[in-house]
């Protein structure tokens, strides 16, 4: 299970039956949040996410509606007497915010909240069965989209080629992570051989608040899903550029650019009441591009 749920996909403001911007990554048994705008819990209990699930957090900037629902959901864990560690994992600046508001409050909590900063691109957290990495956007502040990727799945033995060579039993776990076996005269045994790849590992690209910036198509190449903000239609492109966002048309040039297999688009500005001109434009350019419609879950 590699899956996005979409929570909120409005900008600053709540409008028209949207909200700011959060969403839940479910790969394998683990539920991700990306981001935990004003509302997010409430749009938590409406789509049946069950939050107990939930153990890393990452918040890509410190504009209200990206962080404005987190400590709500802190505090919320707290009720409901969590005991496992929350991971959060966010501009250094939060941290901060985070304890003044428990303090004020009076706030002890039961469980351990890990906070880890963003400062640098690169790994910042590694399961057993998927990575994340951040990487930076360009935002009118310091701004991080993150790439989850599936680790690489066993390599499928192939038994009847192996019945056909002298490899021992003990070793096929070594072939299933892609390595050659060796005889005792010193022949190798190609991987390849006795084995097939299963399928590629996938991967989610969130790219977060930013303007048009080339460079993000390096960090998410080949990327099986990507969110890119589409915060305008393309006739606001000034507008877009002089407020640090992206137009729909932008977005589906990022996925080009990106040579990724599906687009996201989101993070609309509440002047628009419709979103079906932000699919017509960005799929002009981008053909295999989605709304992020609050509610949906899109596989990745």
């Amino acid at each position: 299970m590699f899956a996005v749920t979409i929570l909120g996909n409005n900008s600053a403001l709540p409008a028209h039956g949207r909200h700011p911007t959060a969403q839940v990554v479910a790969i394998e048994d683990q539920l991700i949040l990306l981001d935990c705008g004003e509302g997010t819990q409430l749009q938590m209990s409406k789509y049946k996410i069950k939050r107990s699930k939930i153990n890393h957090l990452f918040i890509s900037h410190l504009h209200g509606d990206h962080f404005f629902g987190l400590i709500g959901l802190i505090t919320s864990f707290s009720l409901q007497n969590r005991q496992q560690d929350l991971h959060i994992y966010a501009p250094p600046e939060l941290e901060k915010i985070i304890a003044d508001q428990l303090q004020v409050s009076g706030t002890k909590l039961p469980y351990t909240l890990q906070f880890h900063a963003l400062v640098e691109e690169g790994r910042i957290l590694e399961e057993e069965k998927f990575t994340v990495d951040c990487f930076k956007v360009d935002h009118r502040i310091t701004c991080f989209g993150f790439l989850i990727t599936e680790k690489r799945k066993p390599r499928k033995l192939e038994m009847e080629k192996l019945a056909q060579v002298n490899i021992p039993t003990v070793f096929y776990s070594h072939l299933s992570m892609g390595e050659d076996y060796i005889l005792p005269d010193g022949t190798r045994i190609a991987n390849e051989s006795v084995t097939t790849e299963t399928s590629p590992p996938r991967k989610y690209a969130y790219c977060a608040d930013t303007k048009f910036y080339p460079p993000i198509a390096e960090k998410i190449r080949g990327a099986d899903l990507i969110y890119h903000e589409a915060t305008y239609l393309n006739n606001l492109l000034e507008k877009a550029i002089e407020r640090f966002h992206s137009t729909s048309v932008q977005a589906a040039q990022m996925a080009l650019l990106a040579q990724a297999k599906k687009l996201l688009v989101g993070h609309f500005s509440s002047k628009y009441e419709s979103l079906e001109e932000f699919r017509a434009e960005a799929s002009a350019v981008f053909p295999n591009t989605e709304i992020a419609e609050e509610g949906v879950t899109f596989m990745v």
